[in-house]
């Protein structure tokens, strides 16, 4: 009997995370998954971004029930492995002779024949083994046993230095907010583009569609989808509708009005398109480094105000000054690990010093096409310092002629103007800069900090 097509997916996306540093969501999206059927696609995720979720806690439950260490093992035998577990201690409604015995036919379709007895063996030493309850359930992160970083970064399945960090910053509660939210499936919010006549009327084009809403938590423009396939929609298609977390809509909302903007790092380009659509009348630059992610911008080639460039932010192909940009930077993704959590599990302390370099570039060379009374928003969905308030501090220093404006005045304008929803804005505030974090606040990870020029 041939290996399920959702497990056969599965198996090779975590196959390509593990060795190729590829990001799961993406492949989850990707043509080669087109052919699956919406049932085996939404188990194909589930196996996926649960076995990257949980990792730590299914290695050490394989460690307890190998003969070999599992550092040593083939790659393939380690996924197809914990492919087993994920669906042995994580899904009750996976029969365990179906877990096992595809796990081992997956082996063998690697051409790790020789492995399967072996996978066969742990699998049924861990089928066999007392019922652990909510071995892996986000309930676990709110056991009052878990009351030091050690316990949660345990329980949480979450790097010990990361929550020792968030603990240190943010306090306990905070870094235990952060660990659930990042181990639970997270919203997919959308904003709807157009006047207020023609988000009424996409609301309901949706919900004929079968695409079941809630308003926003943030933001009075956003949605949340309670049910419903929004890609397959003609408003998506169209470009009418964008899915995008509320934390990065508000971001670009910080961004302002004005007459030549530049996004710098614009790939995707759902914050290019939020900014070329609140500025219809404007010139909107998008630039990306990537020449395949700036082919992703040319969608955004149906806003005639936008023209796509490829091109390195640090050293910009052209002369002209913007009176409003937005600097979206490459960063760790600390703020983003519900939607991509292999990123916990490559990230190392040291990858932030250079990051750290790489940004202040980027910043330091943007800002030199800021206009005078203009504004620069420097964003990153990081929870780290090293990319943030240090970034910005070392961009800015010694040079009069910028200084960091206040969030939060921004902030309450939108408030009053009705765009932002979330009532206790000084909540979304960490000195003068914009920050989000998950699980306190209803999105992604986000940090601003809002530049101008005298």
């Amino acid at each position: 009997m041939a290996v399920s097509p959702a497990r056969a997916a599965a198996f090779a996306i975590l196959l390509r995370v593990e060795r190729e540093d590829s990001y799961a969501a993406e492949l989850l999206h990707s043509e080669p998954l087109a052919a699956l059927s919406s049932r085996d696609h939404g188990l194909a995720t589930e196996l996926v971004m649960g076995v990257l979720r949980w990792q730590s806690l299914v290695d050490e439950r394989l460690a307890e029930a190998s003969s070999q260490k599992i550092e040593r093992l083939d790659d393939e035998v380690l996924i197809a492995l914990r492919l087993g577990v994920y669906q042995l201690r994580f899904l009750s409604r996976v029969p365990a002779r179906a877990a096992i015995f595809e796990s081992v036919e997956l082996v063998k379709a690697a051409r790790k024949r020789s492995a399967a007895s072996f996978v066969n063996a742990v699998l049924r030493k861990i089928a066999g083994a007392p019922a652990e309850g909510a071995f892996a359930s986000i309930e676990r992160l709110a056991d009052e046993r878990s009351t030091d970083a050690i316990g949660l970064a345990r329980a949480s399945a979450h790097p010990l230095w990361l929550v020792e960090r968030w603990t240190e910053r943010y306090g306990f509660e905070a870094a235990r907010q952060v660990c659930t939210f990042d181990q639970a499936v997270p919203e997919t919010a959308i904003r709807i583009h157009g006047e207020q006549s023609a988000v009424g009327n996409t609301d309901g084009e949706l919900a004929a569609a079968g695409v079941q809403l809630a308003p926003g938590r943030l933001l009075a423009g956003a949605r949340r989808v309670l049910a419903g396939d929004v890609t397959a929609s003609r408003a998506y298609v169209e470009g009418r509708v964008s899915i995008q977390d509320e934390g990065s809509q508000l971001v670009a909302l910080l961004v302002g009005r004005g007459e030549k903007l530049l996004d710098c790092c614009a790939a995707p380009g759902s914050k290019t398109a939020l900014l070329a659509r609140r500025n219809p009348r404007a010139e909107v630059v998008a630039t990306e480094l990537h020449p395949h992610r700036a082919r992703l911008l040319q969608s955004l080639n149906r806003l005639p105000n936008v023209q796509v460039v490829a091109a390195d932010a640090r050293h910009l192909p052209f002369s002209g000054a913007f009176d409003r940009i937005l600097a979206d930077v490459p960063c760790s993704g600390t703020g983003t690990l519900a939607r991509n959590p292999e990123i916990k599990w490559r990230l190392k302390i040291e990858d932030l010093h250079d990051l750290q370099l790489r940004q202040i570039a980027i910043l330091k060379s943007v800002l030199a096409h800021l206009v005078a009374g203009g504004r620069l928003v420097y964003s990153t969905c990081s929870l780290e310092r090293e990319e943030n308030e240090a970034v910005v501090e070392a961009a800015v220093e010694g040079a009069m002629e910028f200084k960091i404006g206040d969030c939060r005045g921004e902030l309450e304008q939108l408030r009053e103007s009705g765009e932002l929803r979330w009532k206790d804005v000084g909540s979304l505030l960490a000195g003068p800069y914009l920050r989000t974090i998950p699980g306190v606040h209803p999105c992604d990870g986000f940090f601003a900090a809002m530049i101008e020029r005298r």
